[in-house]
């Protein structure tokens, strides 16, 4: 259980640090025969930074409960 609320903690603190991720997905748009036309397009994964604090929290939470027993 320690370890388990390490890595929360350590999980929390990330999600505070970074807002989000971006990424760049490949979309097909038309496909004729042998010839294809696609393009880039750059999506946003966002989370609040409250749920940073609440992950740490939970990992605090978990670390004492495993730590007690």
């Amino acid at each position: 259980m320690k370890k388990f609320g390490i890595t929360l903690i350590i999980l929390g603190i990330v999600i505070s640090v970074f807002s989000g991720i971006t990424f760049t997905q490949e979309e097909e748009i038309v496909e004729i025969g042998d010839i294809e036309v696609t393009r880039e397009k750059e999506r946003e994964v966002n989370w609040p930074q409250w749920a940073g604090v609440v992950v740490i929290a939970a990992g605090v939470i978990v670390f004492i409960a495993g730590h007690k027993k």
